[in-house]
């Protein structure tokens, strides 16, 4: 089973031309409104790959909460530990302009109030994997790892945003995923520097976990228990990057609680990230697992 701990939002997504200056207005050609948050993502990400997933975050009291979990309720992601907070529910504002590059603004709401005490409620087992990111309160977020860990639980922290965390947050953590530039920003911390395959080793060295690294379409990086793996992307013309990097992870994490080797699991999330921007939106675009097995033949077909 994967717990998920982390943000659940509303996306509203704005397409552009181009994203606009300091101070200038530009008009949309069209928008979508649609579920997210980087824990819902995730969440939502490893049950279409087949996990059993159990998400732990919070909504408000406001018409947004029932569409912030439409999708895990529609695919069975166990939702019983959900908090309602009085107040707003979690708001994400982005723009996605002609190359399909985004930006985003993030209202947290509800999940400001999100607590790591909920997860007591949580029936675990040792090996079970616990997921979290970097859209909630670390504070509660280091007290969610350090749960897990007390339990015997595999922990992953996809560190985006790239928010700063403590040393001893890190010390509860089995394995960091991150992009380049949140890569670059934690490597700092304990003088990681060169590629961004040199400088996940030497984190991975450093911190004494697991560093995976995504690296857009070129694919990612895996330095995990002393296991180096690759895998290149999977080519495709991009609608909406939004979700890929929820995709990877999810993937990801499905892979690691159906025990797969890390190879696999990279290779799976690359083949997910890829599929996700396909689509606009972040939920609406994460791949099924038959979807993402069916291009991982495809190479090998043609």
């Amino acid at each position: 089973m994967i717990v998920v701990f982390g943000s659940v939002n509303v996306d509203l997504v704005a397409r552009v031309d181009r994203f606009p200056h300091a101070g200038e207005t530009v008009t949309g050609s069209d928008h979508v409104v649609a579920a997210g948050g980087k824990g819902a993502n995730q969440a939502l990400a490893a049950r279409r790959m087949g996990a059993d997933v159990t998400f732990i975050g919070a909504t408000g009291t406001d018409a947004f909460a029932d569409l912030a979990l439409a999708h895990l309720r529609r695919d069975g992601v166990d939702l019983r530990h959900v908090a309602v907070v009085e107040g707003a529910t979690g708001l994400a504002f982005i723009t996605v302009d002609g190359y399909a590059e985004n930006q985003i603004v993030l209202s947290p709401g509800a999940n400001g109030r999100l607590k790591a005490a909920a997860l007591d409620a949580v029936a675990v087992k040792p090996n079970d994997v616990l997921l979290v990111q970097g859209e909630v309160s670390m504070t509660e977020t280091e007290k969610a790892l350090a749960w897990g860990r007390e339990r015997g639980m595999r922990r992953l922290l996809n560190l985006a945003p790239a928010v700063p965390v403590s040393s001893r947050l890190l010390s509860h953590v089995d394995i960091l995923i991150v992009n380049e530039a949140e890569l670059r920003q934690v490597a700092e911390r304990v003088g990681a520097s060169g590629s961004a395959a040199s400088a996940a080793e030497q984190l991975a060295s450093e911190l004494g976990l697991g560093v995976v690294v995504t690296l857009g379409a070129l694919g990612a990086i895996a330095h995990v228990d002393g296991e180096v793996a690759r895998s290149p992307g999977f080519p495709v013309t991009p609608v909406d990057t939004t979700g890929a990097g929820d995709a990877f992870v999810g993937a990801f994490a499905a892979a690691l609680d159906a025990s797969r080797p890390v190879m696999e699991a990279v290779r799976l999330g690359c083949a997910a990230g890829s599929l996700a921007c396909l689509k606009a939106g972040a939920q609406p675009s994460l791949p099924t697992r038959q979807e993402v097995e069916r291009v991982l033949t495809e190479p090998a077909a043609s």
